[in-house]
């Protein structure tokens, strides 16, 4: 399991979050110092950098707050090395036996790239897995999705290992709806029940042309060194991170030999995103021009 690290601004501008691939602990903890770092390796070897003000570490993110001897733009992309350099080299986050009771559920929103869609990140795991489902009868083995399409406005639900991005109809103002699908989430979780029940979902063929996470179109499926293998490693590798933190997922459909054209999947908050073709033609499709040449001419996407 290889670790990467994306960093994501926050409301506090000396706060920045540093979200990883992969989750790091169950909980949910707060350092205030270097001296409440005794159970924290991974806080401890911040706390060295002394712009290091307070370490928050939850689910698959460390959030970081800076003295002001610092600006963010300048020591940013050292310290997700060093994150990233630690995590892969095995080294424990949080000795988490040995950090009290259990930790409270919460569940925070975040606002996302599309405006019909809003993430909900709980501070503990959710699905073992990505899953998208379009209405409720999709969601017939998925409770908590089941629960999401009561509410009149929900219109698709897009599930990945912490957090929940609901995308809604005109009909709902998120103003007036957030706090109500917050509470109905972080109710479920504590209900204990199964979000979605895998045994029946995992065995659903997916449909043609939407490829899931349960259904994956791994670089191994493809001869080693073939252009679809090199396509399909530098999504998981530089864009997928990116596009979950923004509660979504692309996901590799096909490579058009002929035409030099990449389709790709978008799903979640990347379904519809009014911003989506700005960040395919400048963002993807310009990252795999630079990183393969001549070989691909263009990415095409479809909404899953």
């Amino acid at each position: 399991m290889e670790y990467n690290i994306t960093t994501i601004t926050t409301k506090h501008p000396s706060i920045l979050k540093f979200q990883a691939n992969h989750f790091l602990v169950k909980g949910t903890y707060e350092f205030a110092s270097i001296d409440d770092t005794k159970d924290a390796p991974l806080a401890y070897e911040l706390f060295q950098l002394p712009f290091v003000k307070t370490v928050y570490i939850a689910s698959n993110f460390i959030a970081i707050q800076r003295y002001d001897i610092v600006e963010w733009d300048d020591v940013k992309d050292a310290v997700a090395q060093r994150l990233v350099d630690y995590l892969n080299e095995g080294e424990p986050v949080v000795h988490e036996t040995t950090t009290g009771g259990p930790q409270a559920i919460t569940v925070y929103a975040e606002a996302t790239p599309n405006p019909g869609v809003m993430k909900f990140v709980a501070n503990k795991p959710i699905v073992p897995a990505l899953y998208e489902f379009k209405n409720i009868d999709e969601a017939k083995d998925a409770p908590l999705a089941t629960a999401l399409f009561q509410k009149p406005y929900v219109k698709q639900v897009f599930m990945d290992e912490n957090y929940v991005s609901v995308t809604k109809y005109d009909i709902g103002n998120w103003d007036e709806i957030t706090v109500e699908l917050r509470e109905l989430i972080r109710d479920f979780m504590a209900s204990d029940q199964e979000a979605v029940i895998t045994q029946k979902v995992a065995s659903t063929k997916p449909t043609e042309g939407t490829p899931t996470k349960e259904a994956p179109v791994p670089s191994a499926s493809f001869e080693e060194g073939s252009i679809e293998a090199k396509i399909v490693s530098i999504l998981e590798e530089y864009v997928k991170p990116a596009v979950a933190a923004d509660g979504g997922n692309i996901a590799f459909e096909k490579f058009d030999a002929d035409t030099k054209a990449v389709h790709v999947v978008l799903q979640g908050a990347c379904s519809g995103c009014p911003s989506s073709t700005f960040t395919l033609k400048n963002g993807i499709e310009t990252m795999l021009q630079n990183m393969l040449g001549d070989q691909v001419g263009q990415v095409i996407a479809v909404n899953g």
